[in-house]
Formats: structure tokens, sequence, C-alpha cells
């Protein structure tokens, strides 16, 4: 695809590195010559100097060409103004922007063609901010979970757990599983990680001490699976502490204060009086999240789970390990920095996430051939999870009736699910694929995403793309 991507900051810059990976034919837009030029110096892109709104530099970036216009820049209206003038020139198949204002966001209206044919032309909106705060919020819910993403419009979860040392499922292996859960429960484990090697989940696999499972379920079962993995039942996240009082932390708050005894640090005081007027129950801290002396006063004994969030990765790290250090239980902090990623993977922060890759897996899909109605890279990068719809007929599609074990599969995938008419059906050997099924599957090598979407793929629509 021939994608432009408006601004090289850590959205843009994000994204790019994942698509031209792809293969992908990627044009980066900034008024930063330095930014531009650090991305062109480690990755095969074109980049263009100039205003990401104005239609002569977006000419000169290929506009009338692109498949596709990503405005990732910090600016809303210049996002907003780009995808209006793709669509007026050159009709762009597909126009994507960020949006983070509350005012724009709380009118979709503005951008629903079908609302009306006078709406703003953008095709997706993404908000980094609101796909974060849903993405912790599914960690609150399941303690213990290292990663929660749905699938089938929330009918299937696919949730990371690291195997504890006396947990009933600990040491068992694979096949016998299913004798130790109650009957209802089903489940399928679709990737082991050990000591970062990947193991592939076949039957014979026992489950070890420090394994990181990857495991599909409905979300009714998740509870009860992920308690087998743990020596003693975890209890939910009572008393939560949230560092940084910005979009983010206010969201979360917002969401967790009727059910939770929630508090907020923030080191503007403005902001603090700002959001301690439309929360009800939350206690507002005026102060240095980093500060132990104020995190002792304020019983950080007491907490729970301790949520850094606010825009400087390295106050959420310094904060999270003194919140750890401190006794809080579970310690979640952002960081976006790639290279600080690597290093926080070895010490005592429980979850790092990162809004760019939130973001950027939440536009995946956009980017794959054929059917791909959801996508997710999983071990920074590493690996990805898939859903994909079966279209075609026996005729025409490599996949529709036949079993699982005759459809000659890439090497390195794991197929953990299909879901027909809204019912879930674990993969086993026998089952056969329909037209028109979601299938869920888990690539340990994103190398494979190719043969994957070709697999997929009716003859007519794999000419089309040949």
């Amino acid at each position: 695809m021939n994608i432009i991507i408006l601004g090289a900051g850590q959205v843009g810059s994000s994204l790019a590195e994942l698509l031209v990976n792809d293969n992908n034919d990627i044009t980066i837009v900034d008024l930063d010559n330095a930014s531009l030029q650090r991305l062109q110096d480690r990755l095969d892109i074109n980049t263009v100097h100039g205003h990401a709104s104005h239609p002569d530099v977006l000419i000169q970036a290929g506009l009338e060409y692109a498949d596709m216009l990503i405005a990732a820049t910090q600016n809303d209206e210049t996002n907003i103004c780009a995808c209006q003038i793709a669509h007026i020139l050159f009709k762009t198949t597909t126009k994507i922007a960020r949006v983070r204002g509350s005012g724009y966001l709380q009118h979709p209206e503005l951008f629903n063609r079908e609302f009306s044919t006078d709406a703003i032309p953008i095709d997706v909106l993404i908000s980094p901010e609101g796909l974060v705060t849903d993405y912790i919020l599914q960690l609150i819910s399941y303690p213990g979970s290292l990663q929660v993403i749905d699938f089938a419009e929330g009918k299937v979860r696919l949730v990371a757990m690291r195997a504890h040392n006396g947990g009933p499922l600990v040491g068992k292996k694979i096949a016998e599983l299913k004798n130790h859960l109650p009957n209802r429960v089903g489940f399928r484990i679709v990737a082991i990680y050990r000591q970062d090697e990947v193991v592939m989940p076949t039957g014979d696999v026992t489950i070890r001490v420090g394994d990181e499972v990857f495991f599909i379920a409905e979300p009714r079962d998740v509870h009860v699976i992920v308690e087998e993995f743990r020596r003693e039942k975890q209890k939910k996240a009572r008393n939560i502490m949230i560092a940084g009082g910005g979009h983010i932390g206010f969201n979360l708050a917002k969401n967790l204060e009727n059910n939770h005894q929630v508090k907020i640090i923030d080191h503007n005081i403005g902001r603090a009086r700002e959001i301690a007027e439309v929360l009800e129950k939350a206690i507002i801290i005026h102060g240095d999240v980093s500060d132990k002396d104020l995190l002792i006063e304020e019983n950080i004994d007491e907490i729970d789970l301790f949520v850094a969030v606010t825009n400087r990765d390295e106050a959420n790290i310094i904060s999270a390990m003194l919140a750890k250090k401190l006794g809080v239980r579970r310690v979640i902090a952002l960081v976006n920095n790639q290279s600080y990623l690597e290093l926080i993977h070895l010490n005592s922060i429980d979850i790092a996430i990162s809004a760019d890759r939130i973001t950027t897996n939440n536009l995946l899909h956009y980017m794959r051939q054929g059917d791909t109605v959801r996508a997710f890279t999983l071990r920074r990068g590493a690996a990805e999870a898939m859903e994909i719809i079966v279209h075609g007929s026996e005729n025409s599609s490599k996949l529709i009736g036949k079993t699982l074990i005759e459809i000659d599969w890439p090497k390195d995938i794991t197929i953990g699910c299909i879901v027909r008419d809204n019912k879930v059906l674990f993969a086993h050997r026998d089952l056969v694929i329909e037209a028109e099924d979601h299938v869920v599957l888990f690539l340990t090598d994103r190398a494979r995403i190719d043969e994957i979407t070709q697999l997929f793929m009716a003859e007519e629509r794999r000419s089309w793309f040949s």
C-alpha cells in the first residue's frame, strides 16, 4: 500500500516502523527536519518537509496515489483539515485522523457520513488517550493479567498470564488442563514464551513456573482460568493510586471512582483543582509523583495498584519503581520510549504499556490485505494475533469445507478458535471451516502475515492482489 503519515512524532514514527516492515511504501510529512532525518536514517521511507495540511505539501507527498492517509500530528485541526483536503482533491480511499479534543469526540455526528453527507470525511477516528484508558481498565478487570485483547466484538478474549509457583495448572501438561477446570469452562492456549523462547503449545508441553502463557476464552470464563495460574486467589484492586491527572489519569479515575478507592497525584495545582471540581469521590493530591515522602504520607503501603500515566516517561518509570519498592503489589507504567521499554522488561515494573503501540494496534487491520478485522502485535512487536473472516466457497477457498488438520497452515501459527453465528468454537483437528467464519489465530513469527492473508483470500481476490 502507498501510505502517507502526517506527523513524525511518537505515534507517526511507531506507525512508520511497523508498516514499512510489512512492505508498504511510506511517506512521512513533518515540519521538523531533524525528526524526518532520524527516521530516514533508519527506515526505508520517503520524507517531505512542510505543513501537513497544506495542499501543495500533500501533493508533493504523493497524495494523488495514496491508498491511505494517516493524520497523526499533535494538532487536531491540522489532522481534520488534511483529511478534508484529501477527500476533496483525490477522494483518498481511507482517511484516519488522530483527534484528542473531547469537544470533537463528544460529537461523533461531525464525522459520521451515514448521519450526514456534510460530515467531515474521516473514515477512522483515533484517540490514543481513550485507547490507553480502555486498555488499562481491561487489565484492572483481570488481576494478574499482562495483556487483555478482545476479538469478535468481545465474544472472545486473548489473555496473557505469568504462571506462578503453586498455581493449580502449573506443572501440568496442556492436554491435561481441561481435567482441572469446571466442565463448562472452555479455553485454548495459543502460545507460551519461556525465557523469551517460543514454545509451541502442543498437548505434551508442560506449563512451567515463569512461563508467559497466552490463552483465549470467552469473557465469562477468563477469571476462572486466570486464577488457576496463580498460587492463591488474587483480589481485585480496591485501593488505586494514579500518578498524573491528564486525560488518561482523569478518565481512569472517572471510570473507577464509584467502585474503588481512588487517589490522583498531579504536579500542576491548576489541573488538580480542575479535576477535583469534576470527580465526585476520588481524592486529588497536588504534588510530585516521585516524592517518596509524599507517597508514604498518602499511605502507599495500603495501595493495591499504582498506575503511572503522566506525560513523562521518566516520571512514570521512577514513580512506579518507587511504589513497588514501598510495597505496592502491582504497578503499571505508561512508557513510550522503545529503549526504555526494553529495559523495563528486566526490572520490577509489572506492566509497561505504550500509547503508540496501542494506537498502532488499533489501526493494523486497515493495513492488511484480505479480510482481517482485528490485528494486534504482542511481545513488543515480535508476535501477532489476528481475526480473519473466511470468504468464498469450497470452489474458490483453500479453507472452506476442510477440517483444521487437512489445511496446510504456515509454520509458527496456532489456530485459537472460530466464531460462527455468535458461538465460540475452540480449535480441534476435526473442526470444519465454513464460509463467513471468524478465525482467531496467533503468529509467533510476524513474517508469516503475507502467507496467512493469501491463504484466507478467495481465489478471485488472490488474483486482484497478485
